[in-house]
């Protein structure tokens, strides 16, 4: 049961909207957001706020694109989703939609496209992401190989089956494709271990654990079920949260949940967001400080809720 909890917000700057995923940076409580125009936003704290610090495509013009929630403009502005660092080469991975797995350095700026395709494949809906800190290898999902985000209700729709897991290796910069024919994967989270990699499903409602290491290596199985599962982010004690729905009863109206799980995906915890959030879903979960740090592509604000 919960004893006391509380909700505060950090709101976007004007004419910013979708926070879809953010990353930290190591010992300064600075986070990195991307947003819906194509930016990827620096935090540096209630005084600072927000400044702009990188963009994913070389055909973003301010003009044009800040501020934009037009989804056409996307292949224009680009739409960055996944974000996750690599601490010790202070790199910042960033997947886009439209242009593939990029890289920032400390400098931002333009991004560095890093993948586009594999195995001959452009990727259709680059999506979540995570980094392995101890071998640099970064796992990420390509939602669907036939709809882009623009499109993303027709594969809800149509039960799209054709998204892929993937990992880049940076030492020789190749992408090997781990797992196909997946259901929508969203959100990815690799073992504090390096044994598995967690992967939710959008589509099929659940969440699947693939092993990169041991007896099962390259098999996978399915943990649980949840409504909507989207990001996964890994805890310092190695357990996640993962951002999903639950099916509000009678209504049958989806409210935002956040839930703590642990390799085997049993839940000891679920943060119920509804109050702050109503029925519109969140994209992300994240634990820092002692608080949960929330994305939601439907609002202009992180939310940050303390238990």
């Amino acid at each position: 049961m919960v004893l006391s909890e509380s909700f505060n917000s950090i709101h976007l700057p004007p004419t910013a909207t979708g926070p879809e995923s953010i990353a930290f940076e190591l010992g300064t409580g600075r986070f990195y957001v991307t947003v819906a125009d194509g930016r990827i936003l620096q935090y540096n704290g209630p005084v600072g706020g927000f400044r702009d610090f990188g963009f994913t495509t070389p055909t973003r013009s301010r003009a044009v694109c800040d501020g934009t929630t037009n989804p056409d403009l996307g292949p224009v502005c680009g739409r960055p989703l996944g974000l996750g660092f690599h601490y010790s080469s202070n790199q910042l991975y960033v997947c886009d939609a439209y242009f593939g797995l990029l890289v920032l350095g400390s400098q931002g700026r333009l991004a560095t496209p890093l993948s586009t395709a594999a195995d001959g494949e452009p990727y259709r809906f680059c999506n979540g992401l995570d980094v392995n800190q101890r071998s640099g290898d970064v796992f990420f999902t390509d939602s669907s190989s036939v709809y882009d985000l623009r499109n993303a209700s027709k594969a809800l729709s149509a039960n799209d089956s054709t998204g892929r897991l993937l990992m880049y290796d940076p030492d020789s910069k190749r992408v090997t494709v781990l797992l196909k024919n997946l259901t929508g994967p969203a959100g990815v989270a690799a073992s504090q271990d390096e044994t598995y990699v967690l992967v939710s499903n959008f589509i099929t409602n659940n969440t699947i654990r693939y092993w990169l290491q041991g007896p099962r290596a390259h098999t996978y199985d399915t943990l649980n079920s949840q409504a909507r599962p989207n990001n996964i982010k890994r805890t310092l004690l190695g357990d996640f949260w993962e951002a999903a729905a639950t099916v509000k009863q009678p209504t049958q109206s989806l409210v935002p949940i956040g839930q703590r799980i642990n390799g085997f995906g049993t839940v000891s915890r679920t943060a119920n967001f509804e109050p702050w959030y109503g029925n519109k879903l969140i994209s992300e979960v994240q634990e820092f400080g002692g608080a949960l740090y929330i994305a939601s592509r439907s609002v202009d604000f992180i939310g940050i809720y303390r238990f």
